[in-house]
């Protein structure tokens, strides 16, 4: 069953509005070029927004082969593209925010929208980095926006660097309206994760923004 949802008490008192990015932004250096950008509470009144999505995105769960059997994403899933209309107005205001604050240091616009719903504790997404098309083989950015209970996401460096394991990762809580971007390499020299958790957790949705061809 799915844990009651707890509103942030700043949520409660907060009308829906979007704050201005230049000067709130904290940016996390990390190793290997990878960067990670972290604004608190960018979207406040964001239980509005949280309740929209819930009700209104056509979300769909996907399975996946796990050995030798079909088992169940532990998430549901939406997917906007460059041409499909936002399922809310201040997520157009995001992506358009966005742009403006990142579009010298990206050189290109966010143009996609990729939701995911994490219903409780139990839905999660293993380590793993957005590194399907350019994101492979070139810095990108993927902007993350999320609204709901808060979650950890996890971040630590690709043992694949063949650097020495157990360096120090990071870990977010995120949620109610917070904004991480990842940046530089991150995708491809870095790990990202939700992980599992036991606490009595409500619904998170986190909004993926990303410039064409990263996925």
């Amino acid at each position: 069953m799915t844990a009651a949802y707890q509103p942030s008490m700043f949520d409660l008192d907060d009308e829906l509005s979007l704050a201005p990015l230049t000067g709130r932004v904290v940016r996390h250096e990390l190793s290997l070029g990878a960067w990670v950008d972290e604004c608190r509470g960018w979207l406040a009144g964001s239980d509005e927004v949280l309740d929209t999505l819930l009700r209104d995105v056509p979300w769909r769960a996907e399975r996946r082969q796990m050995y030798d059997r079909d088992v169940d994403v532990p998430r549901l899933l939406c997917w906007y593209s460059e041409r499909s209309a936002l399922p809310h107005p201040v997520l157009q205001q995001a992506l358009d925010l966005l742009n403006e604050h990142y579009a010298a240091e990206l050189g290109e616009p966010f143009v996609t929208a990729g939701l995911c719903l994490y219903r409780d504790g139990r839905d999660s997404v293993a380590w793993h980095g957005d590194r399907i098309g350019r994101g492979n083989s070139a810095d990108t950015m993927v902007a993350i926006l999320s609204v709901g209970s808060d979650r950890v996401l996890a971040l630590r460096e690709r043992p694949e660097t063949g650097r020495a394991p157990g360096r120090p990762g990071l870990r977010l809580p995120v949620g109610h309206g917070d904004l991480v971007v990842m940046g530089g390499s991150c995708q491809r020299t870095w790990d990202h994760a939700i992980p599992k958790t036991a606490k009595p957790v409500g619904p998170r949705v986190s909004i993926q923004f990303r410039p064409a061809g990263v996925a």
